[in-house]
């Protein structure tokens, strides 16, 4: 026997027997009949009355919905994977229920295979986390609950599916948890299937396009991301303007220092517009919350912080948008009041630029001189640029 795979055995015994502590193996009345035993994780809280009806907040739950356009190649929608594509894979290799599941086989003897995704919760509230596991120590757990919350767990589903469960109460501050599933190390392929985190939803997301404020300011946002020129950048720095830019995933990731360049300015951010640039209002609440959750966490992974408004493709919108982007921890879905993009200079509303007002323009080749335009339609009304991330909270 090699000294890592005594280690990671031994790492094994540890852990088993931590969580048989926390939480002893039973048998369980959702165990598959090919099943083995099934482990409850104790709740972290009593259960607390809920007005709210109980929903499942999980993103792509079944593994069912399919990659958006524009999407890294090999993703999971709505799961972030350690091991990326070479561990992760949605199959139809004997789902438990549907036509596909997720199968992770861990790549090599320091890997879990896990995969996890960021839940929006509400705080002090109850919730449960549930999925169907096949294979041997795999595990499902919730971290950032704000308490401390015993993984669900079994240690084998002796070639059947098996269902996990274990229920949290939030802390006072918690607006988010990052569910997680995964196996143990040189244990061999598990699989995932039908996952739930069933609980009261986050209040629907407020639409908005204009900032509610009496200071003499205005809102430069600048969206997609395609076309990037030096002459823009320079003119955002020359001027010291703060932008809140809204680019896609993908020419994010092929040119993140120019983005974090042209987002120096103090108020500036970087925000959440979809993966795709779909007109997401064609589109049922699932599929909408896969655009806006991998965006989010796209820019989250890129630039370090999370997104907290969500500007909607061709500003077209329906009320699963807005729970969606709450599902996602999206507080504003903002479209705006002016349009200075390609050469334009449309205010929808009678007269000049008014405080608060949102500027929508895009990063195109004409952004230099839009961004003059619009600086001079600020000026002609005794408004300065400020940042959305100072007034929206």
């Amino acid at each position: 026997m090699s000294t890592r795979l005594s280690a990671r055995l031994s790492a094994l015994a540890a852990s088993v027997a931590l969580l048989t502590g926390l939480a002893a193996p039973a048998a369980s009345a959702d165990a598959a009949p090919a099943g083995g035993p099934s482990a409850q994780a104790a709740p972290a809280g009593g259960p607390s009355a809920q007005a709210a009806p109980t929903v499942n907040l999980a993103t792509n739950p079944g593994f069912e919905l399919p990659s958006p356009d524009l999407a890294d190649w090999g993703s999971v929608p709505g799961w972030s994977c350690t091991g990326g594509p070479a561990e992760a894979a949605v199959t139809a290799n004997a789902p438990h229920t549907g036509a596909s599941a997720l199968t992770v086989t861990p790549a090599n003897a320091d890997s879990t295979g896990e995969c996890a995704q960021t839940v929006a919760v509400q705080p002090n509230t109850t919730y449960t986390a549930s999925a169907w596991v096949r294979g041997n120590f795999v595990y499902l757990g919730a971290t950032g609950t704000g308490k401390d919350v015993a993984p669900a767990w079994t240690e084998t589903t002796g070639g059947g599916w098996q269902r996990l469960s274990t229920r949290f109460t939030t802390g006072p501050n918690a607006r988010s948890i990052r569910l997680y599933v995964h196996g143990w190390y040189q244990q061999g392929p598990f699989s995932v299937d039908d996952v739930r985190v069933d609980g009261p939803a986050p209040a629907p997301a407020v639409a908005a396009g204009s900032v509610p404020t009496n200071d003499k300011v205005v809102f430069f946002t600048v969206d997609d991301g395609w076309q990037r020129t030096p002459e823009a950048e320079r003119f955002i720095a020359d001027h010291r303007l703060p932008i809140t830019a809204f680019p896609l995933p993908m020419p994010a990731a092929t040119d993140p220092d120019f983005f974090r360049r042209v987002t120096a300015v103090p108020g500036s951010s970087v925000q959440d517009h979809s993966v795709s640039h779909t007109d997401l209002s064609t589109l049922p609440l699932e599929r909408q919350q896969v655009e806006i959750c991998d965006a989010r966490d796209s820019m989250t992974r890129i630039f370090g912080s999370t997104p907290t408004f969500f500007r909607p493709p061709y500003f077209t919108w329906n009320a699963d948008t807005l729970q969606a982007a709450a599902n996602c921890g999206i507080r504003t879905v903002l479209t705006a009041d002016a349009d200075f993009s390609w050469g334009a200079a449309n205010i929808w509303h009678p007269g000049l630029l008014q405080p608060g007002d949102v500027v929508l323009m895009h990063w195109t080749d004409t952004l230099a001189s839009d961004l003059q335009r619009a600086l001079a339609a600020a000026d002609a009304a005794g408004l300065k640029p400020a940042g959305l991330v100072d007034y929206l909270r």
